[in-house]
């Protein structure tokens, strides 16, 4: 493991016989609070700026932020359970089934214990979401802290709440719940904590289809930890425990899906319901060369830059070399975002759990002078605030 992730990355991140504790709780949070009260500042200003955007009180930001789409059919998930379909205009049979059941396990528990709404409100939701994203901002920059040191880790933290899709992190949606629990898996393993990487891993796999992201990680970890002594003979209990465990909850609810539809292949039914699917990308072509001849050139352009920009993101996360199990989790969600049909205007948020894709930036304006490091987060939070504000209170992403 260690002689695959490169040269450049600190050996205290790696090998199997670290034993770096994880951070002892009011230290962590000392080092990290420039981190967290950035992060919280940002997403705080995407909140206000979605409120003052639209007068109309159909589009008030609470409404926006959890009672639209997915965050209706989480809700409904945690107010009455699995069970609700509902038959499209176009005839695709949408069914909960598709939505992981971590989420609304949380909204569940919340609204049991307090007197916040688990139903249409979504007010559970939201403070589940909250809670979830200063978790995966405490990841991130212990990830970055780690590997790159702690400005790095803090611009990492601000950076991700500053992306433009990032108004999504405020939303009663998964994406932050699963970041903070892959972030801290991918931790724990890179400290040398198997089985609690393989416990994440699984808590990950409950919550989005992605938790497959993560256990990919720890199985090429553990290949690369075996590869890194071909002479031990016996596989240690903890690489081992991790690799079983890590993609357990995925395999726990798909297999559940299976068992309660009668079809062993019953969750891919369910997503093939809903348009979704993996298709090596030839539906997002298809919709990219549409643009083209639909009188939408610019659009098109503009898809083809975006992924152009992308590509040359991933360049740089490889050319910085990071820990290998970085990289696995990053390449199989890129791939999962580009290659999968479905609604193009997911693909985004498909790719917000993908925060190894803004550590070149870090890295960069870590070593930057911080007045420049600070206009180029504050011009970020300003055009991803105005930009959820207008997605939210539009017909999607513009």
């Amino acid at each position: 493991m260690t002689d695959l992730a490169g040269p450049d990355v600190p050996s205290r991140a790696l090998g199997p016989g670290s034993r770096l504790r994880l951070p002892v709780l009011a230290s962590f949070l000392q080092r990290a609070g420039p981190a967290l009260l950035g992060f919280a500042a940002i997403r705080l200003l995407g909140v206000v700026v979605l409120e003052l955007w639209d007068g109309d009180e159909r589009k008030d930001a609470l409404h926006l932020l959890s009672g639209r789409w997915d965050s209706v059919w989480y809700a409904s998930i945690a107010e009455h359970g699995y069970g609700r379909t509902v038959v499209a205009e176009d005839g695709g049979v949408h069914s909960d089934l598709a939505f992981f059941p971590l989420l609304p396990w949380l909204e569940r528990a919340v609204s049991a214990v307090s007197p916040l709404s688990a139903g249409e409100a979504g007010e559970a939701g939201l403070v589940v979401g909250a809670v979830a994203s200063l978790a995966a901002a405490a990841g991130l920059f212990a990830l970055g802290d780690l590997l790159h040191g702690r400005r790095a880790g803090t611009l990492l933290a601000l950076l991700w709440a500053a992306v433009p899709i990032g108004i999504v992190q405020s939303m009663a949606y998964t994406e932050s719940l699963f970041t903070a629990l892959a972030a801290w898996a991918l931790y724990a393993l890179l400290t040398g904590r198997w089985v609690a990487a393989g416990v994440l891993s699984a808590a990950s796999g409950l919550s989005r289809p992605a938790g497959l992201a993560v256990a990919a990680a720890i199985a090429v970890a553990a290949v690369a930890d075996r590869l890194a002594d071909p002479e031990r003979r016996r596989i240690p209990p903890g690489p081992l425990w991790g690799v079983v465990l890590a993609p357990s909850g995925w395999a726990a609810y798909v297999l559940w899906v299976g068992a309660k539809s009668g079809q062993p292949l019953g969750y891919l039914d369910v997503q093939a319901g809903w348009g979704n699917g993996f298709d090596g990308g030839l539906g997002f072509a298809r919709f990219i060369a549409e643009r083209f001849t639909d009188g939408a050139p610019l659009a098109g352009v503009g898809l083809c830059a975006g992924l152009a920009l992308l590509a040359w993101v991933c360049v740089l996360l490889v050319r910085l070399r990071p820990p290998l199990p970085l990289l696995v989790y990053t390449a199989v969600l890129v791939l999962l975002a580009v290659c999968a049909a479905g609604y193009f205007g997911s693909k985004p948020r498909l790719l917000l759990p993908a925060f190894p894709l803004l550590l070149p930036a870090a890295v960069a304006l870590a070593r930057a002078r911080l007045p420049a490091a600070a206009v180029t987060v504050g011009v970020a939070a300003v055009g991803a605030s105005a930009y959820g504000a207008v997605w939210l209170t539009g017909s999607g992403p513009p």
